[in-house]
C-alpha cells in the first residue's frame, strides 16, 4: 500500500474514532443513569487513546493526520444524534444511536484490515484497536438487550 493510500486509510479511521469520542464525550455529561456515564466515560477515554496511538503511527511513518473534516464523517457522523436523544435521557434509544455509531467503527475497522502492504507495527495497532471496538459494541449491545 502506497503512503498516500496509508494516509488516506489512517485519517479515515481517526476521523471515526474522533467521532465516537465525541459522541461518547457528550452523552457521558448529559445521561444520568451512573452506570452509563461510567460506560460512556471509558469508551471516550478509549477512543481518545486509539487517535493518539494512530497518529503517533503516522507520525513514525512521516505521515499527517488531516485536520479538515473528512467526506466520510460528512457523509454518516455516527453520533449525530446522540445530543437530541440525551437530552429526552431515554435510555434505549441513546444505547441505539451508540451501537449504530458502533457499527461504523467496526466496518471502518473491517476496512483498514483489508488493506494489503501495511507495517507490521501499524498492522498491530489496528488489531488490538478493532478488538477494543468489537467489546465496546458487546458492552453497547448488552446495555440495550438489558434495557
Amino acid at each position: 500500500m502506497d503512503s498516500k493510500a496509508t494516509q488516506t486509510l489512517l485519517n479515515e479511521l481517526v476521523e471515526t474514532l474522533k467521532e465516537g469520542q465525541k459522541g461518547y464525550a457528550e452523552a457521558m455529561t448529559d445521561v444520568e443513569d451512573a452506570d452509563l456515564k461510567d460506560t460512556f466515560k471509558q469508551f471516550a477515554v478509549q477512543r481518545s487513546g486509539y487517535i493518539n496511538e494512530i497518529e503517533d503511527q503516522m507520525f513514525k511513518l512521516d505521515l499527517k493526520p488531516d485536520e479538515s473534516t473528512s467526506v466520510t464523517s460528512k457523509v454518516h457522523r455516527a453520533f449525530i444524534n446522540l445530543k437530541g436523544l440525551v437530552t429526552g435521557k431515554d435510555r434505549e434509544s441513546i444505547l441505539n444511536e451508540c451501537e449504530r455509531g458502533e457499527d461504523v467503527a467496526v466496518k471502518a475497522y473491517q476496512a483498514a484490515l483489508k488493506a494489503e502492504g501495511l507495517p507490521s507495527a501499524l498492522q498491530s495497532v489496528i488489531e488490538k484497536q478493532y478488538q477494543g471496538i468489537q467489546a465496546a459494541t458487546s458492552t453497547i449491545k448488552s446495555l440495550k438487550s438489558a434495557a
